[in-house]
């Protein structure tokens, strides 16, 4: 027997209604409600009829390109997901690309796309804006996690999410911070360093920053010994995986999250709730940005003529177990923990 949208709805914790929604009008319904929807959809192997409304506009971009650095990275998965499902409801076909973060990669699958598809989304582009602009040619773009004069853009606002976390930190008492650097080829990487850099020094907290690593749990892991050695009380890292890999090679030498070291993650991925201690980490809606994107191309698409748009997205800091008050101290590595 084949799956129902009461089976979605009960798996997903919703309404049927709310249910409905996600493929009939998923801009009604909030993005982390849509991007749950449509994974106990796509897990249960749920599809939807073909909408019928006669309110629907078939758009001018019927095939959409994708392009993301890493789909195993859960803010990409997310972000994914919820452009899918805005695509489906407006009747456009939406293709995936992994570039798996390389630039060379990025340049070779933006060539061979172009002409191939009626419309391009870049989410967090490792080449130059003004490179993908060229490459796409006159094929409608936006480019999420990037800004450009030259094209549809959002951006999420990461600088006052970092601008809370370093408040939050200060306010319990920790007057030296380390940040774990991402990938050096990394648009936003670059803007959370220097957001990290102004709040520390208009805050009078001496700052640890650590050289590039790769934005994974191994390169958090890699970089623990680092952050050990710098006698910070605080991290703030480039992301959550990053965040999570810090916290287990810390734990490995000995330490213990909050009493030795408070850790901050980026993204608020589905990872910081499982982390342990659960993760204090700044949330970035990816998922509405995955809306926002396929909204975005098909007005471009509908309107050539139209101003160029930048959407900012605000960012949040969300407190969990894993920062905690400062200690009075000298942290040094090979200490036990208390």
């Amino acid at each position: 027997m084949a799956p129902t949208l009461t089976e979605v709805a009960q798996r997903a914790g919703v309404s049927l209604s709310t249910a409905s929604r996600a493929f009939s009008a998923p801009d009604r319904i909030g993005p982390d409600t849509l991007a749950r929807i449509i994974a106990v959809a796509d897990e249960i192997g749920y599809r939807a009829a073909s909408p019928t409304r006669t309110d629907v506009v078939r758009p001018t971009a019927t095939t959409v390109a994708v392009v993301v650095p890493d789909i195993g990275h859960t803010v990409f998965a997310s972000f994914v997901k919820a452009a899918q499902a805005q695509g489906w409801h407006r009747r456009q076909t939406v293709l995936l690309t992994d570039t798996d973060g390389s630039a060379d990669r990025e340049r070779e699958v933006l060539g061979e796309l172009q002409g191939r598809v009626d419309a391009l989304v870049v989410c967090a582009p490792r080449l130059p804006a003004s490179d993908i602009v060229q490459l796409a040619g006159d094929t409608p773009l936006v480019l999420v996690n990037r800004s450009s004069p030259e094209c549809d853009c959002i951006v999420a606002d990461s600088e006052d999410g970092i601008r809370q976390a370093i408040d939050y930190l200060v306010a319990l008492g920790h007057e030296h911070l380390a940040y774990v650097q991402g990938s050096p080829q990394s648009w936003s990487n670059q803007r959370r360093v220097a957001a990290v850099e102004e709040f520390c020094k208009a805050r009078d907290v001496q700052l640890s920053l650590l050289g590039w690593q790769q934005e994974t749990l191994a390169g958090g892991h890699a970089a623990a010994a680092s952050v050990i050695a710098t006698g910070a009380s605080a991290v703030i890292t480039h992301n959550d995986p990053m965040a999570i890999g810090v916290m287990n090679g810390v734990r490995a030498m000995g330490f213990s999250m909050p009493a030795d070291l408070s850790v901050v993650g980026i993204d608020d991925s589905p990872l910081a709730e499982l982390a342990s201690p659960a993760l204090t980490s700044i949330n970035v809606p990816m998922a509405r940005a995955g809306v926002l994107s396929l909204d975005l191309v098909f007005q471009r698409a509908n309107e050539p003529d139209s101003d160029i748009r930048e959407i900012h997205l605000p960012t949040q800091l969300v407190v969990r177990a894993s920062a905690g008050p400062a200690h009075d101290r000298v942290f040094r590595p090979g200490k036990e923990s208390r």
